[in-house]
């Protein structure tokens, strides 16, 4: 008898709720969807050769980050009502990207993810109508756009080059290896580079032993033999050098820099751009949870994570956290959250990461890694800094030469 009667009344409350149905139907959603638009523009840019078979050209470095990014903001955003939606718009190197940009902001989309060159990112920042546009520069790491070249729509997210030379030199004054053997390119993209190496040098009280400029052809790699003219060629370009402790090397391209491993006359350790290098991401990199988003990466994109596409993800991040904290849509209610105190940003670094105010810089540690492991993470221990230790490096406010950000 009390089978029977339980039977029956969930039978009636099946019931009723199947003829309630309608109502259900038709009763207002409680919280409408917000809807953030963040344009990610870039160019096809030639990318540089690996000068190892092992990597892989990767064609969709960036915006893969930008996907994983939208992704995550939307994670939370179905909960509260808010969606990221990633415009993507890469055209190729040869087109015009001012009208590209004119066309995005005729449009009304003022967030961007910017992965141009300096002289396209200048173009974009310039025009009139991107007056009030929040840029997020996910690409150059040149000093000249943090001072006088900076504009006051232009946030970046990459560490400059004055950044990537102050934590190698803080690493290296901390191992007392402070006589440097500096060997670099005299390509346009080794040039700023070259400049924040010397900049480190003097403010660390390292000395350059000697300089030399790299001008051969060094790929020959596919050749019969071809690894006897590299060892051939690094010994005659590291031979007679006055006592040091590190080859510093400045190779953007990606042309040399690596043939420096085991084939000095002497043998020392090689920093910068390969060899030990400074850098915001890295594959190796699993600290702070960042093994987590290493394989959320993996997981959505199919391959590992460098570091434009880490700097493209933060870019995307950024938008749908100021709209988050801020409740509000609008660029100059965002910016004036991004530049506030209030403003952090999680990145998987042990701290929230935040904007220099004086260049529109994003503070954030730099990672020390070799080709297959973190070695360290700067600002090194006993850098210090009154407000915020990763102030030590790079260019802080008494430095800048920044006048159009106030």
């Amino acid at each position: 008898m009390h089978k029977a009667k339980c039977v029956f009344t969930l039978a009636a409350l099946c019931v009723a709720l199947i003829g309630a149905a309608p109502l259900f139907a038709q009763a207002p959603s409680a919280k409408p969807v917000r809807h953030l638009r963040v344009v990610y523009l870039g160019k096809r840019y030639r990318e540089p050769t690996p000068l190892s078979f092992l990597d892989q050209v990767v064609g969709d470095k960036g915006i893969a980050g930008a996907r994983v990014g939208a992704a995550d903001n939307n994670i939370t955003g179905r909960f509260i009502g808010q969606q990221t939606d990633l415009v993507e718009d890469i055209i190729p190197e040869d087109a015009d990207i001012v009208t590209e940009a004119k066309k995005v902001l005729a449009g009304g989309d003022h967030f961007i993810v910017a992965d141009l060159d300096a002289e396209d990112l200048l173009a974009v920042a310039n025009l009139p109508a991107a007056k009030d546009a929040i840029i997020l520069d996910s690409r150059t790491s040149d000093d000249a756009l943090r001072q006088e070249n900076c504009r006051a729509n232009v946030f970046h997210l990459s560490p400059s080059n004055a950044m990537r030379a102050d934590a190698l030199g803080q690493f290296l004054l901390y191992k007392k290896w402070t006589r440097w053997f500096f060997v670099h390119g005299v390509k346009p993209d080794d040039l700023d580079y070259v400049d924040a190496v010397r900049r480190a040098a003097s403010r660390f009280g390292a000395k350059i032993v000697a300089e030399r400029n790299y001008t051969y052809d060094a790929r020959t790699r596919d050749t019969d033999t071809g690894h006897q003219q590299t060892e051939q060629q690094m010994a005659l370009l590291t031979q007679s050098v006055p006592d040091y402790d590190v080859i510093f090397v400045v190779d953007e391209d990606e042309a040399f820099g690596d043939y420096l491993l085991y084939n000095s006359t002497d043998p020392h350790p090689v920093v910068g751009t390969q060899g030990l290098v400074a850098v915001a991401w890295h594959p190796a990199f699993t600290e702070f949870s960042g093994k987590e988003m290493q394989r959320r990466f993996v997981r959505l994109a199919h391959r590992t994570m460098t570091e434009r596409d880490y700097e493209a993800w933060l870019g995307v991040r950024i938008f749908g956290e100021a709209m988050l904290r801020t409740n509000a849509s609008d660029a100059k209610s965002l910016r004036d959250y991004i530049l506030s105190d209030k403003f952090t940003i999680a990145a998987f670094k042990g701290q929230g990461l935040s904007f220099r105010y004086w260049d529109l810089q994003l503070r954030q540690p730099v990672l020390l890694a070799g080709p297959r492991a973190l070695i360290s993470i700067a600002p090194i221990d006993g850098f210090l800094h009154p407000r915020f230790n990763t102030d030590t490096l790079g260019y802080d406010e008494p430095e800048t030469k920044c006048h159009a950000v106030k």
